[in-house]
């Protein structure tokens, strides 16, 4: 059997990445934030969307890539299960449906942090996407600030 499985490609700076489409609710412009006192930098606040307050996080922080603000910049809400989050992302750029023969192993980095978020490598044309796992890359604080942010507007 061969497992087909759609995934939302989106840039941050130069680089390409991919999450699967089933753990995203939709794809929003840019909006307005309200700032969380004493949270982690790369956590913008929280927003409201038709009256639910989501977490918004900027994945180009997370992940050490220097933000920049244009009129592709959107937010994708993500289904975490336990929550929603919204994540900060350059371009989203198109859906694309990967099978298992598509898809490379995760690549080993040597003496680096955790990438255990990272996936597989997806390969199109001249160029490689990076697939992620957004839950896995969240730290005990990030779980935190998304539980009291919850808690908070419940």
């Amino acid at each position: 059997m061969i497992d087909n499985s759609r995934y939302l490609c989106f840039n941050l700076a130069k680089e390409e990445f991919g999450i699967p489409l089933l753990a995203i609710k939709e794809v929003i412009g840019y909006p307005e934030f309200t700032p969380i006192p004493q949270a982690p930098t790369h956590f913008l606040g929280i927003m409201n969307l038709r009256g639910q307050v989501i977490s918004v996080m900027d994945l180009r922080v997370k992940l050490g890539i220097k933000p920049s603000r244009t009129e592709e910049t959107s937010v994708i809400i993500l289904d975490l299960g336990d929550y929603n989050l919204g994540v900060v992302v350059d371009q989203v750029n198109a859906v694309h449906l990967l099978s298992a023969e598509e898809m490379g192993e995760k690549p080993v980095v040597e003496n680096s942090k955790n990438h255990d978020y990272i996936t597989g490598v997806f390969r199109k044309e001249k160029h490689l996407i990076l697939l992620l796992d957004i839950a896995k890359a969240l730290s005990v604080q990030d779980r935190s600030t998304l539980s009291q942010t919850q808690k908070n507007a419940a």
